[in-house]
């Protein structure tokens, strides 16, 4: 379900551990990775006997990996430029020792001198091997110059190694500019900034090679960030031949308000697209039939009287709640003070695992003293606007910072954190970060939110965990906004398509 994310640190503790511990030297990994570059190179570009290729080698590892690239390329008939960004007797270590074999086999080897204006010799291919991922911090002005010159080499094929430099391995940001990459190889797993939508500019065709850390470190070490990948869609259960409705999970949501009808219904087509057996929408009587919206596929449980939240209709909802294989509270609820009174008496109510969406969040960000006694098998799902205001911040601050952000969030609250968006982020209390690799324009319609909430209750109510269910909510929601864009190109769907395409997404990756 899941492939490891490591921070820049995480995989620097992995490389050390795997040399001290396990006694695998550094220049053997050193080799592999250079090794492992230049094949990921080839499939990338193609033939390089004759071409020219300017290696720009930083003081550090990634240098090294450079210097080890640089030996193998000339040695394929490559005309190769090196220029190191330091004194030879300034390197140490592995990068060193590969600098001082590259210039025994007579590679040009040269020292970068900074200078006000830096202009780069024009080659085919240029390969960053500037700076590393541990790299944090703003750029110095020499290296700044450097990015900048050759994002200009408009005709030339740029090649990172491990990370585009002046791109923050954490958070996939431009510190502040980084150079923008045809192709990105990194080694042994993706850092965590590499896999982040805000990154795709600057990685180009993003590789992953290894280059020989045993899985046992990797195991005793995990990466505390994981990547969602296509298994999660193998733990949405198997339909069973005595399979029935009763079987299949009952889910309730609670929500609309005068003029809001649309959210719950959208909400209640893809709890059942997702392959909820029972789906009942409870609202305020006065609006039960626009809630139901002519599909007598969905229940309706009107309360009172009127179409507004008010005392009677929370006193008549609440013994019904635990009948209920999970709940989804929000679509549409409205922000009054009958629907903020709604959301405090659920929570401290005994309830099913429950999805809070959309007008819950607002009355969690009204009365913060809920956050802290929300049961912790409850989900929410707040984009970076509601996320913003449930801790009283902006939502520049909030995008800044996505991982951090929803991770502190969790650990406070105890809850599990859903920060919608491209590249969608999965907090929960323990610290385990899980990320999206989706990013899909088409999901950026009225209602795609509500669908998102309908799905992971959906699964919820089907018995599976919340951080599973969230998982595979997230990321089946992002497969049907990609399988959208086909029909849809230039978007223009809209969030009912979106519930639609749930079924045939699993039609087309599972079978």
């Amino acid at each position: 379900m899941f492939s490891p994310l490591p921070t820049p640190a995480e995989m620097s503790n992995w490389d050390k551990v795997t040399i001290n511990e396990i006694g695998i030297k550094g220049e053997i990994l050193m080799e592999n990775a250079g090794r492992e570059a230049v094949f990921a190179l080839l499939k990338g570009y193609g033939y390089v006997a004759g071409k020219k290729i300017l290696i720009i080698a930083g003081s550090g590892n990634n240098g090294g990996d450079g210097f080890v690239m640089g030996r193998i390329l000339a040695d394929m008939g490559a005309e190769v430029l090196i220029l190191h960004t330091s004194p030879k007797s300034s390197y140490k270590g592995d990068a060193a020792y590969m600098l001082k074999v590259a210039v025994r086999l007579g590679v040009n080897v040269k020292f970068f001198r900074a200078t006000e204006k830096i202009m780069l010799p024009e080659s085919d291919i240029i390969i960053d091997a500037l700076l590393g991922t541990g790299f944090s911090g703003e750029l110095r002005p020499f290296a700044q110059s450097i990015v900048e010159a050759v994002n200009l080499a408009k005709s030339s094929f740029i090649f990172a190694v491990d990370i585009p430099s002046g791109l923050n391995g954490l958070t996939g940001l431009p510190q502040p500019v980084a150079v923008k990459a045809h192709m990105t190889v990194t080694f042994e797993e993706a850092k965590i900034g590499l896999a982040l939508p805000q990154a795709d500019a600057y990685t180009g065709c993003l590789v992953v090679t290894h280059i020989g850390i045993p899985n046992e470190v990797k195991y005793k070490y995990p990466a505390t960030h994981r990547l969602i990948t296509d298994q999660a869609l193998d733990y949405i259960p198997t339909p069973s031949p005595t399979m029935h409705k009763g079987s299949s999970g009952h889910i309730l949501l609670v929500g609309a308000s005068k003029g809001l009808t649309g959210a719950l219904h959208l909400a209640g087509i893809s709890a059942l697209r997702a392959g909820a057996g029972l789906v009942t929408m409870a609202c305020p009587d006065g609006i039960a039939s626009e809630v139901k919206g002519g599909r007598p596929e969905l229940m309706t449980k009107g309360l009172g009287s009127g179409d507004q939240w008010n005392d009677q209709m929370i006193a008549e909802l609440l013994p019904e709640l635990e009948k209920y294989d999970a709940l989804v509270i929000g679509p549409g609820l409205g922000r009054d003070k009958g629907a903020l009174d709604l959301v405090s008496a659920i929570v401290k109510s005994n309830h099913p695992p429950a999805v809070y969406d959309a007008d819950a969040l607002y009355a969690l960000a009204e009365r913060p003293e809920l956050i802290e006694i929300i049961s912790d098998n409850s989900i929410l799902t707040p984009h970076p606007g509601e996320m913003a205001r449930m801790i009283a911040s902006t939502i520049p601050e909030v995008e800044a910072d996505r991982i951090g952000t929803a991770l502190k969030f969790s650990e406070k609250s105890r809850t599990l954190l859903v920060l919608k968006g491209a590249g969608t982020i999965i907090a929960a209390p323990d610290g385990q970060i899980a990320v999206s690799p989706i990013s899909a324009p088409n999901l950026a319609a009225a209602g795609s939110g509500d669908i998102l909430a309908g799905v992971c209750g959906a699964l919820l109510s089907r018995g599976i965990h919340p951080m599973q269910s969230a998982c595979i909510g997230v990321y089946w929601h992002g497969l049907a906004g990609q399988h959208l864009a086909e029909k849809f190109p230039y978007r223009g769907n809209i969030a009912t398509e979106i519930a639609e395409a749930l079924p045939q997404v699993l039609k087309e990756e599972l079978c």
